[in-house]
């Protein structure tokens, strides 16, 4: 017989240096009474209001099955109390409240004194940073698309940062203590999220009247985020690099999901990685063909690509894979780690029909497979090397191969066109006029709508993308995208891991940037004339960071010199008759910021130059799969 629920809202839970955080127990209950017992307790801790449909569904199913469920705001969010110390990722007191309210939680008479901790995105982040402080009573996590280094995952990848970020700060400042009950600050903050495309094309981001200012703590975030481009004092610090504490991270079983469009696949492979590596508890990875939180979707397709009916889990699926987890570890009886359970779990997608689905989709297809490690042991080195004629081959160019070149303007940007990151999304024309009776019953996330959706895609411009202009082209007839392919493929060729690229590059500015994307190129058919150009992953290096984050060094313009590009690990069967492709540019907006190619002090640039650029050479080292 499953059990009724009882809540206790707004328990205030007092951290070490007396501030107290609002805490939402519910517990079992029958007939509307408590049961006595002591029970295992699901735990997440989060910034965007704990009773959120999101996760108050957490207690809906967990506590019916004889968990109790601690639901919480995070310190200076909703109902807890403040400290002015919430800088968005870059928070100080996560890992110390966490394991505060672990271990409160021990303390209670209705708990057995084992706790796990669940949640997505910050509220993943929230779980990894309390397992850092290692609260002797947490017992399990599944952190699920979590980044573990603010600088490399998030915000400055490859030196260059990630737009989504400043759109972040926006969603967190919205409903910020100090702007959700004056509405005059809150409809500044909407109307910046109306014009969001505009403030996308400013250049630099830091500007006097955003309306961040009203919220000091996530301006200060901004600054933060926009000029330190060098890894630093602040990007090391324990709240932005977990990676430098994974000695200190507690000894228990944990699973860690992600997906190969969301923007953390590497992330939470080498978390895992390190983790298998590190502890005797078990660790499970689960990767699937989705973007940020699509594993709790329905839909077989991300963006405007078809996985097949296999690669839908939603809700209900991870709820019940939750509580399998949880229940070998949590209860009194708890039985422990099955032996036949695989470690690691991957959709490799590829081998579909690659016509139109009923929904006009890309059916690209897939499969779930098993597997023991990360990286796969058995993965072999291919090496391709790019020539001037646009081929991508075995063979080396013959010396003196003439080099190639393209023109890179930051005001005629290459239009980001899917990839991996979180959704982008702007307050529509007239929404930011709401009155406040209405604004203040909806969640700024709920009232906006997407201008950047991540996932799959055919590389192609359109109006739907707000940084193309006409007349709108394949990006690999852009005269400012350099494509280098294979011939078709005779045979399928499987990609899983990371591929790596490395540049032989000059510039006639002393600071640019060179941008790569792996693509899965579709031969023509009835349903795509043109073919199909899919994005699997891309990535970026801003040139004064090539010998390393820690420092910059300035280039001779005309000098030569070799830049390495880390693409996110990907899982893809390149289909016999396909292409495997690699585009060399030097943009991708707005998913990242563009160079203005002046060497001016980072997010601090006064205008922008043309680049001339030049690429001698190059090799892409693919993982693949016999």
């Amino acid at each position: 017989m499953s059990y009724g629920i009882v809540l206790s809202k707004d328990v205030m839970v007092e951290m070490r240096d007396g501030i107290h955080l609002a805490t939402d127990v519910y517990r079992p209950a029958r007939d509307g009474e408590l049961v006595p017992g002591r029970y295992p307790t699901i735990v997440c801790m989060t910034p965007y209001d704990k009773t959120e449909r999101r996760y108050v569904e957490i207690a809906d199913f967990f506590v019916p099955h004889g968990y109790a469920v601690v639901l919480q705001d995070l310190r200076d969010r909703h109902r807890s109390e403040g400290s002015k110390t919430y800088f968005h990722s870059a928070t100080p007191h996560t890992g110390e409240d966490g394991y505060d309210t672990i271990e409160w939680i021990a303390a209670q008479s209705w708990s057995n004194g084992r706790t796990g901790t669940v949640g997505s995105s910050y509220a993943g982040i929230t779980q990894i940073r309390t397992a850092l402080e290692s609260p002797p009573h947490l017992t399990a996590i599944w952190p699920d698309v979590a980044p573990t280094n603010t600088f490399e995952n998030q915000t400055r990848e490859g030196g260059a940062m990630q737009l989504h970020m400043f759109w972040a700060l926006y969603i967190h400042a919205a409903d910020h203590q100090g702007v959700k009950e004056d509405w005059e600050k809150q409809r500044e903050v909407f109307g910046d999220l109306q014009r969001l495309r505009e403030l996308f094309w400013n250049s630099p981001l830091l500007r006097d009247d955003l309306a961040l200012r009203h919220v000091p703590e996530l301006a200060k975030t901004l600054e933060d985020y926009c000029t330190r481009g060098a890894y630093d004092e602040f990007w090391a610090a324990k709240e932005n690099d977990f990676t430098r504490f994974w000695h200190e991270h507690a000894d228990i079983p944990a699973t860690m999901t992600t997906g190969w469009y969301d923007p953390f696949p590497h992330a939470d492979s080498e978390y895992w990685a390190a983790m298998t590596a590190k502890n005797e508890s078990p660790q499970r990875l689960i990767i699937g063909p989705w973007s940020h939180v699509g594993m709790r979707g329905d839909a077989t397709w991300t963006l405007d690509v078809d996985y097949g009916p296999s690669s839908v889990w939603g809700v209900q699926r991870y709820f019940d894979e939750q509580l399998d987890f949880f229940n070998r570890w949590l209860p009194d009886d708890a039985s422990g780690h099955p032996a036949d359970e695989a470690p690691v779990k991957i959709f490799v997608m590829g081998g579909g029909s690659g016509r139109q689905t009923e929904l006009g989709k890309l059916d690209h297809g897939g499969r779930w497979r098993d597997e023991q490690e990360w990286p796969l042991a058995r993965t072999t080195e291919g090496t391709l090397h790019l020539h001037s004629d646009g081929s991508l081959r075995v063979e080396e160019p013959a010396a003196g191969a003439e080099p190639r070149q393209f023109t890179y303007d930051p005001d005629d940007p290459v239009p980001t066109i899917g990839g991996l990151y979180c959704a982008v999304g702007e307050m529509p024309s007239g929404d930011a006029e709401l009155e406040p009776a209405w604004a203040r019953l909806l969640n700024p996330a709920l009232m906006l709508r997407n201008i950047m959706t991540p996932g799959g895609t055919d590389q192609k411009e359109s109006a739907e993308y707000f940084t193309a202009r006409e007349p709108y082209q394949r990006l690999s007839e852009r005269a400012d995208v350099l494509v280098f392919q294979t011939e078709p493929l005779e045979e399928p060729v499987e990609v899983t891991g990371r591929v790596a690229v490395e540049l032989s590059i000059s510039s006639s500015a002393v600071d640019t940037d060179f941008t790569a994307k792996l693509v899965d190129v579709y031969p023509p058919n009835e349903d795509y004339p043109d073919g199909y150009d899919l994005i699997l992953n891309d990535s970026v290096i801003r040139t004064r960071f090539r010998e390393g984050f820690e420092h910059e060094v300035l280039m001779e313009p005309g000098t030569r010199y070799t830049v390495t590009m880390l693409l996110p690990p990907t899982s893809n069967l390149f289909a016999r008759g396909h292409r495997i492709r690699v585009d060399v540019s030097s943009s991708n907006f707005p998913r990242l910021e563009r160079n203005p190619n002046t060497g001016e002090p980072i997010g601090r640039h006064t205008h922008h130059v043309v680049a001339e650029q030049t690429v001698h050479g190059g090799t892409v080292t693919l993982p693949v799969i016999p």
